[in-house]
């Protein structure tokens, strides 16, 4: 997900409904928090997908991915969502297990480092 297009898609969501503010008020979110998302000052959240999507009815194909209606029109919408957030969870499930992976690496590389120089 091209976090680029889906802000383009949120922008075209806030000029829809009137700006932030008026976005910000249909959703129950805070203005700032819109604004963060527009600027690229904080990282899209599937809580902002989630209530685009069932509060205002926004297809989450659309959102996420720029393809299809741009509305819902069916219901298994909210089974992409739940199935994105879960893809999302064991993508930041391996990323920890990576970066746990690099520091074990790290470790081992400086123990072994280290006798070769108490060898030599």
């Amino acid at each position: 997900m091209s976090d680029e297009a889906v802000v383009k898609r949120i922008k075209v969501i806030v000029k829809e409904h009137g700006g932030q503010l008026a976005l910000a008020n249909a959703i129950g979110v805070d203005q700032g928090f819109i604004s963060k998302v527009i600027n690229q000052k904080q990282d899209i959240s599937y809580y902002l997908i989630r209530k685009l999507c069932f509060q205002l009815k926004y297809s989450p194909e659309w959102l996420i991915l720029g393809t299809g209606d741009k509305m819902i029109h069916k219901p298994d919408s909210a089974k992409l969502i739940t199935e994105i957030q879960m893809l999302r969870t064991e993508v930041d499930i391996l990323h920890a297990r990576m970066r746990a992976y690099e520091l074990e690496i790290q470790e081992i590389k400086q123990h072994d480092n280290a006798g070769r120089q108490k060898a030599g």
